[in-house]
């Protein structure tokens, strides 16, 4: 019993650790497309082409060609 208890803490532990990992990524993410959105010197031109440049990357690191489209998030 205690072997499996053990193996489930463990287990649960290597989630949270990929869990808090993805969310650091997505954050740093955010915050690097937000900084492009909110940069005062750049033209909406300027604006767009960072964000983009900020796309460009996450699919270079991420090997992904293509993007899965999801649902919009609904507010209340």
């Amino acid at each position: 019993m205690a072997t499996v208890a053990v193996a489930q803490e463990f287990v649960s532990i290597i989630a949270e650790e990929i869990a808090s990992g993805v969310d650091r990524a997505v954050e740093c993410w955010m915050a690097q497309m937000e900084e492009a959105l909110n940069d005062g010197h750049l033209t909406t031109p300027g604006r767009l082409a960072a964000v983009q440049a900020v796309m460009r990357q996450y699919k270079e690191i991420t090997g992904k060609a293509e993007l899965t489209p999801c649902r919009r998030f609904e507010r209340a």
